[in-house]
């Protein structure tokens, strides 16, 4: 099994996405309608943090790893005009992408920056709910990406993730193919894993369900590959004391 560097990595899945944002806006560009990405990791299988969180009227939100901004509008209509929301996300495209998504949508509420979600450039406890829609599968620093959700929440916060986590230990022909990576596959971690984690940086009422649904649509990601027996869909809840 090789295993390539986190960095190597990270260029890979920046390249990816940016690629992806700007084949978006080129599709855009001459329509007059907002069209949003949904990137495998927002749209095929992952879930719907946004529900998972129950956002209320005057909420903080924060999106770890924002895309195209569909989970930021989404958040913003739940929070309302009182509230506000935040998007991060790694390639500067995505976020052009988003801030054009939400303008297009007169959505006034909504920002978005460009970082690291292992390194916020973000306040301590600044937010009440730190949402993230099939992302955290991208890092290979899982614990540093939810020690970082912990301290920008502040007392009582929630965490609600959807993304993909391991049924079974992943085969060396998955995990060393870079496009499952990018894919959103093999960087899959096992949910005991990111349970232990999350207790681990400070959260309780921890709750991780695998979404058995996911799996057919996930076996048609890679068909003959069989991933749905590998991987499946999973929500991801947790709170800061």
């Amino acid at each position: 099994m090789t295993i390539l560097h986190p960095r190597s990595l990270q260029a890979a899945v920046c390249q990816t996405y940016a690629h992806a944002a700007t084949m978006q806006q080129q599709r855009s560009a001459s329509s007059d309608s907002c069209e949003l990405v949904t990137c495998q990791r927002s749209g095929l299988g992952c879930g719907d943090p946004t529900i998972l969180a129950d956002l209320q009227a005057g909420e903080v939100v924060l999106d770890l790893g924002s895309g195209a901004g569909f989970d930021c509008l989404v958040a913003a209509h739940s929070v309302g005009c009182s509230g506000r929301v935040i998007g991060i996300d790694l390639t500067p495209e995505m976020v052009s992408l988003a801030h054009k998504n939400a303008v297009a949508s007169g959505v006034l509420t909504v920002s978005f920056l460009r970082g690291e979600i292992e390194r916020l450039p973000l306040r301590d406890e600044a937010f009440d709910v730190v949402i993230s829609n099939c992302v955290i599968n991208l890092c290979p620093d899982k614990t540093g990406v939810l020690a970082e959700a912990y301290r920008v929440l502040r007392p009582g916060g929630r965490l609600a993730v959807s993304d993909i986590v391991a049924l079974l230990p992943l085969p060396d022909e998955i995990v060393d193919d870079l496009a499952m990576y990018v894919g959103c596959v093999a960087g899959a971690a096992p949910a005991d894993e990111l349970t232990t984690a999350l207790h681990k940086v400070g959260f309780d009422s921890v709750r991780v369900v695998i979404r058995e649904e996911s799996r057919s649509l996930i076996g048609s990601w890679a068909p003959g590959k069989g991933l749905e027996r590998f991987i499946a869909s999973a929500d991801i809840v947790a709170r800061k004391p």
